[in-house]
């Protein structure tokens, strides 16, 4: 029984397609559906007839907003696929697929190489652990060259890249690949539906043998087996070689790289092989770690979960690394601190992560990926969020937005559930009698936001309701009332996120909104800080009365130490001496002074990037307490802020504009007047490319201006790098 269950483990794949907008990879996933038979027709993303990209809004924009599974077998193998989006506003989608995938395919433009979002992925996946395989596209274009694009993936992405395959002729006559393992060419012609195999044309041989050598002297540097047999022979088997990229690719020391033209139906059929091959199954990564159960354990499981996404509130000079969020320091320290085990076994006892939930026709869709156990349709399973039972009613293989009834769901299944009415993205679900609380994904701190309201108040519960669906459906969309204007704020990842969202509300619900002008997140930041602050609370009104006082310490953070607190910006010591302040007090006086983060003293903004440090203190005999410490910290922190020379900080973005070299000077010009500082310019594929950081609420707009100044020519993209003083607001109280 268990050599079975092992053939079956072994015999799936859970993959990502990971990218830069436009480098192809929904292109990739509808290609490769149509090479193992799933689909008979290719869809076209330009022609609005893909199978991922499904919602109306993607197919009238063209790019894919929401992560999409769909499944397809191939050479004995199910592959469970997730097409992820490659826009950076919706970059929380692919956090929460990442968290549940064993491995990805990083898809990578052959003119443009690493892009801005190519990049951000990559850090999450780095994060996350999954093994990747890179696959360099658009082959056929003006302008493609795989060294140059291998080399950005080398120095800007720094893996170490082991080149599989020669391409067979250049641009517009690109047709085909040399395998260097089997040293075999593959060719497509126009017409054809899959590869014909050859010998390695003559012109090409000298080449590919020496990019054979040197991919094995790449193995054999990095695997001690391949270094045996290449110190032995001189040189390495394809068994050996195929072997050695297997076990690099799982453990992260090298990436496999591929190439092809998936618009023109050119390598698909080797990357589905390098995928069985390379990418490991769910047997084959370590099992997953989560929380114990029971009731004391679930307690205590949800207090260190508490304590984890406490270290993923706040930013510090991160944006970039909030819009890309793991939080892997205080997952580490959650899971570190007493773990348990399921393995990959559909014996063991259920468990399975919910990473998203979508609305649909047919009902409410959570996604789960099945860790351990088995579960079946009518099952109940214990949701950890809620803390309660819940009852499975139907079990479906999800295609896109087309679904297939299932009996049963194994560990290893990537699947949608119905009849689940309070599980959220993050939520574990368990068996009742073995309850545990897996790590949930990262959610990202919105950093744009915009005022909402119903166009009729007629409508204003309906419009409450739908803003209620959406920040369900998506963690990264927050809801709240203004509590001076009353007005709804729908806050996101970006411009394009909220523009989405207020569509799905008009579109699904027909209701008429009205939209505020967008406005970006600060923060405020101590530039100076104070030493020796005396705070005493004391409270006396009958009964039990309330005695605190501290001495604090304020000071600013450097940008070494703020990147190491797990992206809080906000550090706290205690340096009391001979206990005049007991330790359950000293951590009640932390977690006032967290409260007293939420609002800063210059504009009531959120503060970062300061340490605080507890010098002394008295307590009273009869009314000290932690709450009358947690009281002092808050109102004695929020007085230490208003005497500390502060800062307002505002979100700053990477941005890379693609151009016509005629009409660069335009551009330039624009983006001085929107307060940017140009880092890097070149030419590529006959296109100018410019680099500059620019303040994210100047941005507001900039596709359409973009547009009118290139005569509809201009392309950019932006990648969240951080915050940066905002201008003329620096103030000492």
């Amino acid at each position: 029984m268990r050599n079975h269950l092992d053939r079956h483990l072994s015999a799936v794949r859970n993959l990502g397609i990971l990218a830069h907008v436009d480098a192809g990879k929904t292109t990739v996933t509808e290609r490769i559906l149509y090479a193992t038979g799933t689909t008979h027709k290719r869809g076209e993303v330009h022609d609005g007839t893909t199978i991922t990209d499904f919602d109306p809004q993607e197919r009238d924009r063209g790019i894919t907003i929401f992560a999409a599974a769909v499944s397809c077998d191939w050479d004995g193998h199910r592959i469970n696929l997730i097409d992820t989006p490659g826009h950076i506003d919706f970059a929380d989608e692919v956090e929460r697929s990442l968290r549940v995938l064993d491995g990805a395919v990083a898809v990578f433009d052959a003119v443009a190489g690493v892009e801005p979002q190519s990049e951000s992925v990559w850090r999450q996946a780095d994060r996350y652990g999954v093994p990747r395989i890179a696959f360099v596209n658009k082959l056929d274009r003006v302008g493609a060259d795989l060294d140059a694009a291998v080399a950005s993936i080398r120095d800007r992405l720094h893996p170490v890249p082991l080149v599989v395959q020669l391409p067979i002729g250049t641009e517009d006559g690109f047709t085909g690949v040399v395998d260097l393992l089997r040293m075999r060419a593959l060719t497509w012609s126009d017409g054809g539906e899959t590869a014909v195999e050859d010998t390695v044309p003559e012109d090409l041989r000298e080449e590919a043998l020496r990019r054979r050598r040197l991919l094995e002297e790449a193995v054999a540097e990095r695997h001690p087996a391949a270094l045996e047999e290449f110190c032995d022979r001189e040189t390495l088997s394809a068994e050996t070689l195929s072997g050695a990229l297997r076990e690099l690719t799982r453990t992260g020391d090298a990436v496999v790289v591929l190439c092809g033209s998936a618009y023109r139906n050119r390598g698909i059929e080797p990357l589905l092989d390098a995928v069985v091959a390379y990418l490991p199954s769910p047997s084959d990564v370590p099992p997953v770690r989560g929380m114990p159960g029971g009731a004391a354990g679930m307690r205590h499981a949800e207090g260190r979960m508490r304590d984890a996404v406490d270290g993923m509130h706040g930013t510090v000079h991160g944006m970039h690394e909030t819009a890309d969020r793991r939080q892997p320091e205080s997952v580490d320290r959650m899971q570190n601190a007493v773990g348990e085990e399921r393995p990959a076994d559909p014996a063991a006892p259920f468990a399975a992560l919910a990473f998203k939930v979508a609305a649909t026709p047919t009902g409410r869709l959570t996604y789960l990926r099945v860790y351990s156990g088995t579960i079946e349709k009518g099952d109940a399973v214990w949701e950890s969020g809620a803390r309660r039972i819940e009852r499975i009613g139907r079990i479906l293989r999800v295609q896109a937005d087309r679904h297939a009834q299932l009996e049963r769901a194994v560990a290893g299944d990537i699947v949608a559930v119905i009849g689940l009415k309070s599980a959220r993205a993050g939520s574990t679900l368990s068996a009742p009698g073995a309850p545990v609380v897996l790590e949930p994904p990262g959610v990202a701190d919105p950093v744009v936001s915009v005022a909402v309201e119903a166009r009729a108040s007629t409508d204003a519960d309906r419009l409450v309701s739908a803003l209620a669906r959406l920040a369900e459906e998506d963690p990264s969309l927050v809801v709240r009332t203004d509590p001076e204007t009353g007005q709804t704020v729908l806050s996101g990842m970006g411009e394009l996120h909220l523009e989405v969202a207020v569509e799905k509300i008009r579109r699904s619900l027909g209701l008429e909104v009205n939209v505020g002008r967008p406005r970006v997140t600060y923060r405020e930041t101590v530039a100076r800080g104070v030493s020796g602050l005396v705070f005493r609370h004391v409270k006396q009104d009958g009964g039990a009365g309330q005695f605190a006082q501290i001495v604090l310490d304020v000071e600013p953070l450097d940008a070494e130490e703020a990147g190491g607190v797990a992206e809080t910006g906000f550090t706290f010591r205690s340096a009391v001496v001979g206990g005049r302040v007991p330790q359950e007090y000293v951590r009640a006086v932390e977690a006032g002074c967290r409260d007293a983060l939420a609002e800063g003293p210059v504009g009531g903004h959120p503060v970062t990037g300061l340490r605080v440090t507890l010098t002394d203190g008295a307590t009273h005999v009869k009314d000290s307490s932690e709450t009358a410490f947690r009281t002092a910290g808050r109102f004695g922190l929020r007085e230490a802020l208003r005497g500390c020379a502060m800062v307002v900080l505002e979100p700053v973005v990477e941005v890379t504009v693609t151009v016509a070299e005629d009409a660069v000077g335009g551009v330039l010009g624009d983006l001085a007047a929107r307060r940017g500082r140009v880092t890097d310019s070149a030419v590529r594929g006959g296109s100018a490319v410019v680099t500059a950081t620019v303040p994210l609420a100047e941005l507001f707009g900039y596709a359409t201006r973009l547009r009118s100044r290139t005569q509809g020519r201009g392309t950019f993209s932006a990648r969240p790098t951080g915050y940066a003083p905002a201008p003329a607001v620096t103030t000492t109280r």
